[in-house]
Protein backbone atom coordinates (compact mmCIF):
# COMPACT_ATOMS: atom_id res chain seq x y z
CA UNK A 1 0.00 0.00 0.00
CA UNK A 2 1.55 3.33 -1.29
CA UNK A 3 1.06 6.20 1.15
CA UNK A 4 -0.65 8.82 -0.80
CA UNK A 5 -1.28 10.86 2.72
CA UNK A 6 0.10 14.07 0.88
CA UNK A 7 -3.05 14.25 -1.84
CA UNK A 8 -5.61 12.12 0.44
CA UNK A 9 -5.19 13.93 3.60
CA UNK A 10 -7.93 11.28 5.05
CA UNK A 11 -5.34 8.91 5.09
CA UNK A 12 -3.19 10.90 7.08
CA UNK A 13 -1.78 10.22 10.78
CA UNK A 14 -0.32 13.17 12.96
CA UNK A 15 2.02 11.36 15.52
CA UNK A 16 2.35 12.29 18.72
CA UNK A 17 5.85 14.28 19.60
CA UNK A 18 8.03 12.32 21.64
CA UNK A 19 11.34 12.63 22.84
CA UNK A 20 13.98 10.15 20.70
CA UNK A 21 15.67 7.47 22.52
CA UNK A 22 17.92 4.53 21.46
CA UNK A 23 17.69 0.95 21.84
CA UNK A 24 20.58 -0.59 20.77
CA UNK A 25 21.04 0.54 16.73
CA UNK A 26 17.06 1.58 16.61
CA UNK A 27 15.78 4.60 17.49
CA UNK A 28 12.43 4.87 19.01
CA UNK A 29 10.22 7.56 19.61
CA UNK A 30 10.49 11.44 17.62
CA UNK A 31 9.27 10.94 14.75
CA UNK A 32 11.44 7.46 13.98
CA UNK A 33 9.64 4.76 12.32
CA UNK A 34 7.67 2.37 14.40
CA UNK A 35 9.60 -0.69 15.63
CA UNK A 36 8.29 -3.95 16.12
CA UNK A 37 9.10 -6.21 18.26
CA UNK A 38 8.29 -9.69 20.15
CA UNK A 39 9.94 -12.02 22.95
CA UNK A 40 11.25 -15.30 22.52
CA UNK A 41 9.59 -17.92 25.15
CA UNK A 42 12.53 -20.51 24.71
CA UNK A 43 14.90 -21.29 28.37
CA UNK A 44 17.20 -18.14 28.36
CA UNK A 45 19.81 -20.64 29.85
CA UNK A 46 19.22 -22.45 26.49
CA UNK A 47 21.01 -19.59 24.37
CA UNK A 48 21.41 -22.47 21.15
CA UNK A 49 17.47 -22.76 21.30
CA UNK A 50 16.89 -18.62 22.17
CA UNK A 51 19.23 -17.70 19.25
CA UNK A 52 17.84 -19.99 16.98
CA UNK A 53 14.32 -18.16 17.91
CA UNK A 54 16.04 -14.95 18.09
CA UNK A 55 17.08 -15.56 14.37
CA UNK A 56 13.99 -16.74 12.86
CA UNK A 57 11.95 -13.20 14.68
CA UNK A 58 14.84 -11.61 12.74
CA UNK A 59 13.78 -13.25 9.38
CA UNK A 60 10.46 -12.32 9.89
CA UNK A 61 11.58 -8.68 10.50
CA UNK A 62 11.71 -8.18 14.34
CA UNK A 63 13.52 -4.98 15.21
CA UNK A 64 13.93 -5.31 18.48
CA UNK A 65 13.46 -8.50 20.41
CA UNK A 66 12.63 -9.40 24.62
CA UNK A 67 14.94 -12.01 27.07
CA UNK A 68 13.28 -12.59 29.83
CA UNK A 69 16.45 -12.95 32.50
CA UNK A 70 14.78 -14.34 36.08
CA UNK A 71 18.04 -15.84 37.41
CA UNK A 72 21.81 -15.59 37.39
CA UNK A 73 22.13 -18.22 35.00
CA UNK A 74 20.22 -16.68 32.55
CA UNK A 75 22.13 -13.46 32.59
CA UNK A 76 25.64 -15.73 32.25
CA UNK A 77 23.48 -17.26 29.17
CA UNK A 78 22.63 -13.28 27.83
CA UNK A 79 25.97 -12.66 26.97
CA UNK A 80 26.19 -15.49 24.54
CA UNK A 81 22.80 -14.57 23.08
CA UNK A 82 23.06 -11.12 22.63
CA UNK A 83 26.66 -11.63 21.04
CA UNK A 84 24.94 -13.74 18.79
CA UNK A 85 21.77 -11.60 17.96
CA UNK A 86 21.79 -9.48 15.03
CA UNK A 87 18.97 -7.41 16.69
CA UNK A 88 19.05 -5.37 19.89
CA UNK A 89 18.03 -7.27 23.03
CA UNK A 90 16.01 -6.15 25.58
CA UNK A 91 16.23 -7.95 29.08
CA UNK A 92 13.18 -8.66 31.16
CA UNK A 93 13.68 -7.60 34.94
CA UNK A 94 11.77 -8.37 37.50
CA UNK A 95 12.23 -7.29 41.17
CA UNK A 96 16.05 -8.68 41.25
CA UNK A 97 18.38 -5.57 40.96
CA UNK A 98 20.98 -7.50 40.34
CA UNK A 99 19.61 -9.23 37.33
CA UNK A 100 19.58 -5.74 35.91
CA UNK A 101 23.16 -5.09 36.53
CA UNK A 102 24.41 -8.47 34.99
CA UNK A 103 22.16 -8.19 31.79
CA UNK A 104 23.45 -4.81 31.26
CA UNK A 105 27.21 -5.84 31.37
CA UNK A 106 26.08 -8.69 29.41
CA UNK A 107 24.88 -6.67 26.08
CA UNK A 108 21.34 -5.76 26.60
CA UNK A 109 20.48 -2.94 24.17
CA UNK A 110 17.30 -2.22 26.88
CA UNK A 111 16.21 -3.27 30.41
CA UNK A 112 12.51 -4.00 30.88
CA UNK A 113 12.43 -2.58 34.46
CA UNK A 114 10.19 -1.16 36.91
CA UNK A 115 12.55 0.84 39.32
CA UNK A 116 10.08 1.34 42.27
CA UNK A 117 10.22 -2.96 42.24
CA UNK A 118 13.42 -3.21 42.56
CA UNK A 119 14.68 -2.51 46.11
CA UNK A 120 16.15 0.59 48.25
CA UNK A 121 17.86 3.68 46.51
CA UNK A 122 20.71 2.67 46.25
CA UNK A 123 20.01 -0.38 44.48
CA UNK A 124 18.17 1.44 41.77
CA UNK A 125 21.39 4.04 41.69
CA UNK A 126 23.19 1.41 41.28
CA UNK A 127 21.27 -0.26 38.19
CA UNK A 128 20.45 3.24 36.50
CA UNK A 129 24.80 3.48 36.61
CA UNK A 130 25.30 -0.25 34.92
CA UNK A 131 22.75 1.38 31.97
CA UNK A 132 24.21 4.57 31.84
CA UNK A 133 27.87 2.68 31.84
CA UNK A 134 26.84 0.22 29.00
CA UNK A 135 24.28 2.69 26.74
CA UNK A 136 21.17 0.74 28.11
CA UNK A 137 17.82 2.82 27.88
CA UNK A 138 15.24 1.12 30.10
CA UNK A 139 11.40 0.45 29.63
CA UNK A 140 9.17 1.13 32.53
CA UNK A 141 6.60 -1.47 31.98
CA UNK A 142 3.05 -1.11 33.53
CA UNK A 143 0.72 -3.87 34.00
CA UNK A 144 -2.60 -3.98 34.96
CA UNK A 145 -2.34 -7.50 36.59
CA UNK A 146 0.57 -6.59 38.85
CA UNK A 147 -0.51 -2.77 39.61
CA UNK A 148 1.37 -2.23 43.27
CA UNK A 149 -0.99 -2.62 46.13
CA UNK A 150 -1.57 0.71 47.56
CA UNK A 151 -2.54 1.83 44.00
CA UNK A 152 -5.15 -0.88 44.04
CA UNK A 153 -6.10 -0.21 47.77
CA UNK A 154 -6.39 3.76 46.40
CA UNK A 155 -8.93 3.23 43.35
CA UNK A 156 -10.32 0.10 44.41
CA UNK A 157 -9.22 -2.12 40.95
CA UNK A 158 -7.18 -1.24 37.89
CA UNK A 159 -8.00 1.92 36.10
CA UNK A 160 -6.14 4.02 33.76
CA UNK A 161 -5.28 6.65 36.63
CA UNK A 162 -4.07 3.82 38.52
CA UNK A 163 -1.76 3.02 35.66
CA UNK A 164 -0.55 6.04 34.66
CA UNK A 165 -0.30 7.20 38.59
CA UNK A 166 1.95 3.79 38.72
CA UNK A 167 4.02 4.60 34.89
CA UNK A 168 4.56 8.65 36.14
CA UNK A 169 5.86 7.13 40.02
CA UNK A 170 8.19 5.01 38.28
CA UNK A 171 9.45 7.63 35.82
CA UNK A 172 10.17 10.14 38.16
CA UNK A 173 12.47 8.18 40.05
CA UNK A 174 14.31 7.82 36.74
CA UNK A 175 14.13 11.34 36.09
CA UNK A 176 15.54 11.87 40.01
CA UNK A 177 18.85 9.81 38.79
CA UNK A 178 19.58 12.08 35.85
CA UNK A 179 18.33 9.24 33.52
CA UNK A 180 15.59 9.74 30.66
CA UNK A 181 16.52 7.43 27.94
CA UNK A 182 13.28 5.60 28.60
CA UNK A 183 9.74 4.67 27.20
CA UNK A 184 6.76 3.46 29.02
CA UNK A 185 4.05 0.67 28.53
CA UNK A 186 0.60 0.73 30.48
CA UNK A 187 -0.74 -2.56 29.49
CA UNK A 188 -3.94 -4.83 29.83
CA UNK A 189 -6.05 -7.18 28.55
CA UNK A 190 -8.73 -5.43 28.40
CA UNK A 191 -8.09 -3.13 25.35
CA UNK A 192 -10.54 -0.49 26.85
CA UNK A 193 -8.38 -0.15 29.81
CA UNK A 194 -5.41 0.01 27.51
CA UNK A 195 -6.24 2.71 25.32
CA UNK A 196 -7.55 4.88 28.19
CA UNK A 197 -4.33 4.24 29.88
CA UNK A 198 -2.14 5.14 26.86
CA UNK A 199 -4.77 7.77 26.03
CA UNK A 200 -4.02 9.95 29.38
CA UNK A 201 -0.20 8.89 29.42
CA UNK A 202 0.54 10.33 26.09
CA UNK A 203 -0.91 13.62 27.79
CA UNK A 204 0.97 12.83 30.52
CA UNK A 205 5.03 12.74 29.56
CA UNK A 206 6.79 12.80 26.47
CA UNK A 207 8.45 10.11 26.60
CA UNK A 208 8.55 7.42 23.74
CA UNK A 209 5.68 4.58 24.19
CA UNK A 210 5.54 1.26 24.10
CA UNK A 211 1.97 -0.32 23.16
CA UNK A 212 0.68 -3.57 23.78
CA UNK A 213 -2.55 -5.18 24.83
CA UNK A 214 -1.02 -7.82 26.78
CA UNK A 215 -2.11 -11.55 27.31
CA UNK A 216 -4.57 -10.87 23.82
CA UNK A 217 -5.07 -14.92 23.52
CA UNK A 218 -4.93 -17.34 20.77
CA UNK A 219 -3.60 -16.24 17.55
CA UNK A 220 -6.88 -15.73 16.33
CA UNK A 221 -8.53 -13.39 18.72
CA UNK A 222 -5.81 -12.04 20.36
CA UNK A 223 -4.93 -10.41 16.81
CA UNK A 224 -8.38 -9.24 16.83
CA UNK A 225 -8.07 -7.55 20.05
CA UNK A 226 -4.93 -6.36 19.24
CA UNK A 227 -5.53 -4.81 16.23
CA UNK A 228 -8.43 -3.08 17.18
CA UNK A 229 -6.69 -1.87 20.50
CA UNK A 230 -3.20 -0.70 18.80
CA UNK A 231 -4.91 0.47 16.04
CA UNK A 232 -7.31 2.56 17.94
CA UNK A 233 -4.02 4.23 19.25
CA UNK A 234 -1.97 4.07 16.05
CA UNK A 235 -4.54 5.47 14.34
CA UNK A 236 -4.76 8.35 16.84
CA UNK A 237 -1.25 8.86 16.28
CA UNK A 238 0.14 7.41 19.84
CA UNK A 239 2.68 4.87 19.99
CA UNK A 240 6.36 4.99 19.49
CA UNK A 241 7.18 0.81 19.47
CA UNK A 242 4.86 -1.92 19.86
CA UNK A 243 4.54 -5.71 20.82
CA UNK A 244 1.16 -7.94 20.07
CA UNK A 245 0.89 -10.55 22.48
CA UNK A 246 -0.12 -13.65 21.44
CA UNK A 247 -0.51 -17.63 22.79
CA UNK A 248 1.04 -18.37 19.35
CA UNK A 249 4.66 -18.64 17.76
CA UNK A 250 6.16 -15.72 18.42
CA UNK A 251 6.85 -14.98 15.04
CA UNK A 252 3.57 -14.85 14.46
CA UNK A 253 3.34 -11.86 16.41
CA UNK A 254 5.82 -10.04 14.09
CA UNK A 255 3.55 -10.42 11.31
CA UNK A 256 0.40 -9.63 13.33
CA UNK A 257 2.54 -6.05 13.98
CA UNK A 258 3.66 -5.32 10.89
CA UNK A 259 0.08 -6.33 9.36
CA UNK A 260 -1.36 -3.63 11.65
CA UNK A 261 1.22 -0.91 10.74
CA UNK A 262 0.61 -1.68 7.02
CA UNK A 263 -2.87 -1.22 6.99
CA UNK A 264 -2.72 2.02 9.14
CA UNK A 265 0.30 3.00 5.93
CA UNK A 266 2.61 3.24 8.95
CA UNK A 267 5.19 0.93 8.39
CA UNK A 268 5.70 -0.91 4.64
CA UNK A 269 7.30 -4.58 4.60
CA UNK A 270 7.01 -7.19 2.70
CA UNK A 271 4.19 -8.01 -0.27
CA UNK A 272 0.48 -6.21 0.88
CA UNK A 273 -1.74 -8.96 -0.73
CA UNK A 274 -5.14 -7.11 -1.57
CA UNK A 275 -7.61 -9.93 -2.47
CA UNK A 276 -11.27 -10.37 -2.52
CA UNK A 277 -13.05 -12.81 -0.37
CA UNK A 278 -14.56 -14.64 -3.45
CA UNK A 279 -17.88 -15.66 -5.12
CA UNK A 280 -19.11 -17.84 -7.30
CA UNK A 281 -18.17 -14.85 -10.15
CA UNK A 282 -14.34 -15.90 -9.54
CA UNK A 283 -12.37 -17.54 -12.14
CA UNK A 284 -9.91 -19.33 -10.23
CA UNK A 285 -10.49 -20.97 -6.83
CA UNK A 286 -9.17 -17.46 -4.58
CA UNK A 287 -8.79 -18.20 -1.36
CA UNK A 288 -6.38 -21.38 -2.08
CA UNK A 289 -4.45 -19.10 -4.63
CA UNK A 290 -4.07 -16.58 -1.82
CA UNK A 291 -2.55 -19.18 0.43
CA UNK A 292 -0.16 -20.19 -1.78
CA UNK A 293 1.08 -16.88 -2.66
CA UNK A 294 1.40 -15.77 0.83
CA UNK A 295 3.50 -18.53 1.48
CA UNK A 296 5.90 -18.41 -1.14
CA UNK A 297 6.41 -14.77 -1.09
CA UNK A 298 7.22 -14.42 2.96
CA UNK A 299 10.94 -14.12 1.70
CA UNK A 300 10.25 -10.83 0.34
CA UNK A 301 10.63 -8.02 2.65
CA UNK A 302 10.94 -5.32 0.27
CA UNK A 303 7.14 -3.10 0.49
CA UNK A 304 5.24 -4.01 -2.51
CA UNK A 305 1.34 -4.30 -3.41
CA UNK A 306 -0.16 -7.29 -5.11
CA UNK A 307 -3.71 -7.69 -6.22
CA UNK A 308 -5.85 -11.21 -6.58
CA UNK A 309 -8.89 -10.67 -7.41
CA UNK A 310 -11.66 -13.74 -8.69
CA UNK A 311 -13.34 -11.45 -11.67
CA UNK A 312 -13.50 -7.95 -13.63
CA UNK A 313 -16.15 -6.74 -11.51
CA UNK A 314 -13.28 -5.02 -9.11
CA UNK A 315 -10.15 -6.53 -10.30
CA UNK A 316 -8.75 -3.95 -12.86
CA UNK A 317 -9.54 -1.20 -10.55
CA UNK A 318 -7.81 -2.90 -8.08
CA UNK A 319 -4.95 -3.29 -10.26
CA UNK A 320 -4.86 0.33 -10.93
CA UNK A 321 -3.60 0.80 -7.58
CA UNK A 322 -0.91 -2.56 -7.08
CA UNK A 323 2.41 -3.10 -8.41
CA UNK A 324 1.29 -6.58 -9.75
CA UNK A 325 -1.97 -7.80 -9.45
CA UNK A 326 -3.97 -10.90 -11.45
CA UNK A 327 -7.57 -10.41 -12.30
CA UNK A 328 -9.48 -13.83 -12.83
CA UNK A 329 -11.21 -14.21 -16.21
CA UNK A 330 -13.51 -16.62 -18.19
CA UNK A 331 -12.08 -20.06 -20.01
CA UNK A 332 -9.24 -21.00 -17.37
CA UNK A 333 -7.30 -17.70 -17.82
CA UNK A 334 -6.74 -14.36 -16.21
CA UNK A 335 -4.97 -10.69 -17.46
CA UNK A 336 -1.89 -10.18 -15.13
CA UNK A 337 -1.12 -6.57 -14.31
CA UNK A 338 2.38 -4.51 -13.80
CA UNK A 339 2.46 -0.68 -12.71
CA UNK A 340 -1.59 -1.20 -12.74
CA UNK A 341 -1.65 -1.90 -16.42
CA UNK A 342 -2.45 -4.91 -18.47
CA UNK A 343 0.45 -6.68 -19.06
CA UNK A 344 -0.44 -9.99 -20.96
CA UNK A 345 -3.28 -12.74 -20.05
CA UNK A 346 -2.19 -15.53 -18.43
CA UNK A 347 -3.83 -18.85 -18.30
CA UNK A 348 -4.73 -20.24 -14.33
CA UNK A 349 -2.31 -23.49 -14.93
CA UNK A 350 0.69 -21.44 -14.62
CA UNK A 351 -0.51 -17.96 -12.75
CA UNK A 352 1.08 -18.91 -9.18
CA UNK A 353 4.83 -19.16 -10.77
CA UNK A 354 4.36 -16.50 -12.90
CA UNK A 355 2.64 -14.12 -10.31
CA UNK A 356 5.69 -14.98 -7.87
CA UNK A 357 8.17 -14.19 -10.92
CA UNK A 358 6.66 -10.24 -11.85
CA UNK A 359 6.50 -9.81 -7.93
CA UNK A 360 10.28 -10.93 -7.34
CA UNK A 361 11.22 -9.30 -10.41
CA UNK A 362 9.39 -5.95 -9.05
CA UNK A 363 11.06 -6.46 -5.51
CA UNK A 364 14.92 -6.25 -7.40
CA UNK A 365 13.78 -3.82 -9.27
CA UNK A 366 12.58 -1.57 -6.29
CA UNK A 367 15.38 -2.61 -4.68
CA UNK A 368 17.71 -1.62 -7.16
CA UNK A 369 16.47 2.38 -7.72
CA UNK A 370 16.79 2.58 -3.91
CA UNK A 371 20.37 1.33 -3.98
CA UNK A 372 20.80 3.56 -6.72
CA UNK A 373 19.09 6.72 -4.92
CA UNK A 374 21.11 5.95 -2.04
CA UNK A 375 24.44 6.25 -4.04
CA UNK A 376 23.30 9.04 -5.37
CA UNK A 377 22.77 11.27 -1.91
CA UNK A 378 26.25 9.80 -0.35
CA UNK A 379 28.05 11.30 -3.89
CA UNK A 380 25.75 14.58 -3.06
CA UNK A 381 27.31 14.71 0.49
Amino acid sequence: MSDHSHIRPWRHIERRISRKIRVGSVEVGGGAPISVQSMTNTPTTDAAATIDQIRQLEEAGADIVRVSCPDEDSTAAFRTIAREARVPLVADIHFHYRRGIEAAEAGAACLRINPGNIGNAARVRDVVQAAKDHGCSMRIGVNAGSLERELLEKYGEPCPEAMVESALNHARILQDHDFHEFKISVKASDPFLTVAAYQQLAEAIDCPLHLGVTEAGPLRSGTIKSAIGLGNMLWAGIGDTIRVSLAADPVEEIKVGFDILKSLGLRHRGVNIIACPSCARQGFNVIETVAVLEEKLAHISTPLSLSIIGCVVNGPGEALYTDVGFTGGGKGAGMIYLNGKIAHKQANDGMIDEIVARVEEKAAELNAARAAEAVGLAAAE
